[in-house]
């Protein structure tokens, strides 16, 4: 459903972003990562034909946003950075603007409305102005108007922005149901999000792809990915090391002694095994008789791998 080919984007001497390509398909929700600056909006305001690019392409459904925009856009919903809205309407008239624009009336439109007050949680608002409404409520208001015509593709710049905790749950766990019918692409700093919602993730760092898979497949980037903590009485921190070196999914292995107790750390030789290596240890422990305190396989965090991905030409610098 999104066709993004070496988008690039200059502003002057400075390119924000830099060759960027993806895909997203129907019944998929994908992440869209970085620091501030990183060029996540920009790219967002291209795929959505709000602002054309240098060089590249992008395609939504088959058609060709800068060569066939109308089209293009009929099938896209878009919450763009900062939510946007008339003030002086309410909830209900803007909602109503909106779908007119999207060429809804009648019974059509007032169905849409009444969808979408339900899905974004805004009935008991409808009739307020918007310059009276919360931040989240005003938040929740441009969501709805991205879902209005009930589009094929949704393109959301930080859509649980200015929400309450439980405000925040509820957009999640509304993207993870659309996110089986539609094609829907996200921008977010919140990293549980990717984790709650998304198929697939993107982490784009100064207008790069740096990093692009499944969260499961991007938290085995994580220097710790598969690594197993042990602590234990019973042995002699060198006959441990002795035993757990001896491991063949073992690679390297840090010890540590408090007295009686012994706390291991054994990385995997090869990530994808960090489960089988814990069974191993956990067999190893019966058999030797150790009085096992605590075993358990880290599978990764994605803070981690971000931090690691998005710092290193700094830390390079």
């Amino acid at each position: 459903m999104i066709t993004v080919e070496n988008l690039v984007k200059e502003f002057g001497t400075k390119r924000a972003v830099n060759g960027v390509s993806f895909t997203v398909q129907k019944g998929e929700v994908l992440g869209f990562l970085g620091p501030n600056g990183a060029g996540k909006s920009t790219t967002m305001r291209m795929l959505t034909g709000y602002m054309p690019p240098t060089s590249g392409k992008v395609s939504i459904g088959g058609r060709e946003v800068t060569e066939d925009p109308i089209a293009a856009k009929k099938l896209v919903g878009y919450l763009p950075e900062s939510a946007p809205s008339y003030s002086d309407m309410t909830v209900r008239g803007f909602l109503s603007f909106c779908a007119e624009l999207r060429g809804l009336s009648g019974s059509a439109r007032n169905d849409a409305i009444q969808r979408v007050a339900g899905l974004c949680f805004l009935e008991n608002v409808l009739h307020q102005s918007v310059d009276t409404l919360s931040k989240g409520y005003k938040h929740r208001t441009c969501l709805a108007q991205a879902l209005i015509h009930d589009p094929e593709v949704l393109v959301l710049d930080e859509p649980t922005d200015g929400l309450d905790p439980n405000q925040k749950h509820e957009v999640r766990q509304l993207i993870k149901r659309m996110g089986q019918t539609k094609a829907i692409i996200f921008s977010t700093h919140i990293l549980e999000e990717v984790e709650a919602c998304c198929s697939r993730a993107i982490i784009i760092d100064r207008g790069v792809v740096v990093a692009n898979g499944t969260p499961e497949q991007l938290k085995l980037r994580a220097r710790n990915a598969g690594s197993v903590t042990l602590r234990l009485t019973g042995a002699a921190a060198e006959a441990v090391r002795g035993k757990l070196s001896g491991l063949s999914l073992a690679g390297e292995v840090s010890l540590g002694a408090d007295g009686s107790v012994v706390t291991a750390r054994i990385l995997p030789r090869d990530k994808n095994v960090g489960l089988e290596l814990g069974r191993a240890i956990g067999d190893l422990a019966l058999t030797e008789r150790w009085k096992v305190e605590e075993l358990h396989t880290e599978e990764g965090r994605l803070d981690d791998v971000f931090r690691a991905i998005t710092t290193a030409d700094t830390k390079k610098s």
